[in-house]
């Protein structure tokens, strides 16, 4: 929806997996690494499959948001009375999160017994951005020059992600590749924040001037400053899963709860009964 609530909500669902994905696949990196000739670990998995659900979650909620808040199209597309489309902004919306809920969904069935081929899920990543990059780039801003900037500048990062999580489905597990997309997400999550803000002002008032090249000028550097506060980012969250294996004393995969975890425990002391061995008749 065209408000600030709603940019600030595209923006959290940005943010929150690129933030995710920058502390998960330097460490997912460094464990593999670690732990080179032993089997990958058994939380990977679950960490996917926690991470699509919350995808596909996050994506319902954005669907129902975008139809039924109280200006909202409530289901309705097109009004026979007035003749006129309803609320296209918010159908191009749900239809955005409609793709990444689809992409979610995938997450969750590539571990199941249906087995899926490999690198459907990266697919279905891409497909959703590639879908969010054209109802941006396809969407009728009247004219509105500084609103079209904004989304022009967006776009950057939305089909920079795309080409990227492409090549994902065939160089699979690509450590660069991924801690690109992850940025990418970041910036884009920022970035919709930035628009927030300059669209729709928070405390009420009219949104910056359309027709000013300085705001052009200094929101297209402003760009710039956000990916490289990302990347700032994204090296601290990197420099903390890279101390959080080599910190831990014991790594979780080689924890065995049945077996493992009792010897782990403090031990109180008690004597030995000692071993009977059975006598042998001496002749």
């Amino acid at each position: 929806m065209p408000s600030f609530a709603g940019s600030a909500l595209q923006g959290n669902f940005f943010l929150l997996f690129g933030l995710w994905w920058s502390i998960k696949y330097p460490l997912k990196y460094f464990l593999q690494r670690r732990n080179a000739e032993s089997q990958p670990s058994r939380w990977i998995p679950c960490m996917d499959i926690i991470e699509g659900t919350a995808k596909a979650f996050f994506a319902l909620g954005g669907i129902l948001v975008e139809q039924f808040v109280p200006n909202g199209p409530h289901m309705t597309l097109y009004d026979d009375k007035t003749q006129h489309w309803v609320q296209l902004m918010n159908w191009q919306n749900m239809t955005m999160y409609l793709f990444y809920g689809f992409s979610g969904v995938v997450d969750v069935l590539a571990y199941s017994p249906l087995k899926l081929p490999v690198g459907l899920d990266r697919l279905l990543v891409a497909v959703a951005l590639f879908a969010e990059g054209f109802l941006f780039q396809f969407h009728d801003y009247q004219g509105a020059a500084l609103t079209s900037h904004l989304y022009s500048l967006l776009l950057i990062a939305v089909f920079a992600a795309a080409f990227c999580t492409l090549l994902e489905v065939f160089l699979r597990d690509h450590i660069l590749l991924e801690l690109l997309r992850a940025s990418l997400f970041i910036l884009q999550g920022s970035w919709f924040w930035q628009i927030a803000f300059v669209l729709y002002p928070p405390l009420g008032g009219p949104g910056w001037s359309q027709e000013d090249y300085g705001n052009k000028n200094f929101l297209t550097m402003c760009f710039f400053w956000h990916y490289a506060v990302g990347l700032l980012v994204m090296c601290i969250n990197g420099s903390f899963s890279l101390c959080c294996p080599n910190g831990c004393s014991v790594s979780l995969e080689d924890v065995d709860v049945e077996l493992d975890l009792p010897s782990c425990l403090p031990r109180r002391k008690r004597d030995v009964d000692p071993v009977l061995l059975p006598q042998t008749s001496t002749e």
